[in-house]
Parts: structure tokens; C-alpha cells; sequence
């Protein structure tokens, strides 16, 4: 039911927004340590994230489950194109050291931190998931999409800023030098000329492998999902 992924999707925003990187975690981890605290943190959150997987395809059966709009031969390349960049972010930035990630704290440390991804973004993951949530809703157009790929998008991109707010309470002024020789939306820190891009940084390894994820993406996509992402 509709209903069901409503509350799934509000009850995982709601989790990180409320929690995640707010005083409330500051007082939790307080009073029953950083490890008890990231172990149930971690439980609520893979239990929530199932039942978003499970509620999601019983909303789509859902008969009140209206579709606003539907894709196009154009909005399919886009999205594609969306994908490619959302691998780009994602993949280098979870095999990037970083301090935004958990329990990395200590890569601030490091003279020569800020290279490769962190020269584009701080939180390149966060930015790679919000890409793709939003492809997905730009060729998803009906209720259930748009309730579940919606609070994706919304949580990647206010994740970015709870982090920033975390690590400036936890940091000080740490955290001030590498936030100003960073940006948190991609590509800032170069527009504003205070990095320059640098692809051999970041490891052609690392693109590759993005690459070619993307592409096993493309070719499991209508065995995994009964959808072909092409146009």
C-alpha cells in the first residue's frame, strides 16, 4: 500500500535528519559511546532500509499509484547520462580517503589531503546517490517513485550539510581549514578557484571501475527490474 512506503520513506528521512549528525547524536554517543551508538545506528538503518524495498513494489500495485508524468526517448538519455555521473562520484568517493566519512576523522591529519574527489566535493558519495535518485525520478514519474526516490534525494543532499555541521562541532578549527579549501556541491571549490581538477588524483583505476559498473548496470538493469534504462 501507498500508505506503508509513506511511512517507511518519512520514518528513514526522518531517522538521519533527526539523529544523524544533530545534537541529539552528540548526547546519544554521550551517554552510551560512539560504538554502541554506530552499531544501533547502523541496525535502524538497514532494518528501515528493507522495509523501503519491501513497501516499494506493494505502492506500485497500489490502484492510486497515478503516474504525472512517464519517460521519453530524451529524458531515458539524460538519466543515462545522470548514471554515468552518479558512478563517477560514488565509486571514487567511497575508495577516496575523507574525512567527511565515518571514522576517517583522522585523514585531516594528512598535509595532503584535499586531492582527486576531494578537490571536486567533500561528500562526493552523498552527491553521486542524490544523481541518481534524481534520474530515477526524472524518467519515474508515478506516486510511489516519487515518495521513494523523493526522500532519497532529499536525505543525500541535507546529509551533505549534517555532516559539514557535525564534524564543525566535533573539529573546530580542523574542520575550518579543509572546509575552505573544499566545497560541499560539486565542483565549487574549482569554480571558485580555490582547487583545480586533477583526473590522475583521483586514480583512472577508480574511474574505470565506475565505468564499468555503470555499464554492468545498463545490461542488468531489465533482468534485475523487467526495465531497460536505454531508449
Amino acid at each position: 500500500m501507498m500508505s506503508t512506503l509513506i511511512v517507511a520513506a518519512l520514518a528513514f528521512v526522518l531517522l538521519h535528519l533527526l539523529v544523524s549528525g544533530t545534537r541529539l547524536r552528540d548526547a546519544l554517543t554521550g551517554a552510551i559511546g560512539t560504538n554502541a551508538y554506530m552499531g544501533l545506528f547502523s541496525l535502524a538503518s538497514l532494518g528501515l532500509i528493507v522495509f523501503l524495498v519491501m513497501a516499494y513494489p506493494l505502492a506500485k500495485a497500489d490502484p492510486i499509484d497515478h503516474a504525472y508524468w512517464t519517460s521519453t526517448p530524451v529524458t531515458k538519455m539524460v538519466q543515462l547520462g545522470l548514471m554515468l555521473l552518479s558512478f563517477l562520484l560514488v565509486v571514487p568517493g567511497l575508495t577516496t580517503p575523507n574525512p567527511t566519512s565515518v571514522r576517517q576523522e583522522a585523514t585531516l591529519e594528512r598535509p595532503d589531503v584535499v586531492k582527486g574527489m576531494l578537490r571536486i566535493s567533500r561528500h562526493p558519495f552523498l552527491w553521486g546517490v542524490a544523481l541518481w535518485a534524481a534520474g530515477h525520478l526524472l524518467v519515474n514519474g508515478d506516486r510511489a517513485a516519487i515518495v521513494l526516490f523523493g526522500s532519497l534525494l532529499v536525505l543525500a543532499v541535507s546529509g551533505t550539510f549534517s555532516i559539514d555541521a557535525k564534524r564543525k562541532r566535533a573539529l573546530g578549527a580542523t574542520w575550518d581549514g579543509f572546509a575552505a579549501q573544499t566545497s560541499n556541491i560539486p565542483f565549487g571549490a574549482i569554480a571558485s578557484g580555490r582547487q583545480s581538477l586533477k583526473l590522475g588524483e583521483i586514480g583512472w583505476w577508480r574511474i574505470a571501475l565506475a565505468v564499468a559498473l555503470w555499464l554492468g548496470t545498463l545490461y542488468l538493469h531489465p533482468i534485475a527490474f523487467g526495465i531497460s534504462p536505454l531508449p
